[in-house]
């Protein structure tokens, strides 16, 4: 089934709203992290995401211990 034009063009401006970020790795941590997220059922967005989330949590948290 094809899309409506304004189907495209609400598709566009919703990928408008979103960056990329890349990371390097090798072949072997990649299935490492596959492996884990295939266990929690987490798209591998959702848990690079919530790394990220729980990282800057815990890092601010140590901030604020030391001042």
């Amino acid at each position: 089934m094809a899309l409506t034009d304004a189907q495209i063009k609400a598709h566009k401006k919703y990928r408008e709203k979103f960056v990329y970020l890349q990371a390097r790795t090798t072949d072997e941590y990649r299935n490492t992290v596959y492996d884990h997220i295939e266990k929690t059922g987490e798209s591998l967005n959702t848990f690079i995401l919530r790394a990220i989330a729980d990282t800057i949590a815990r890092d601010l948290s140590d901030s604020s211990k030391n001042t």
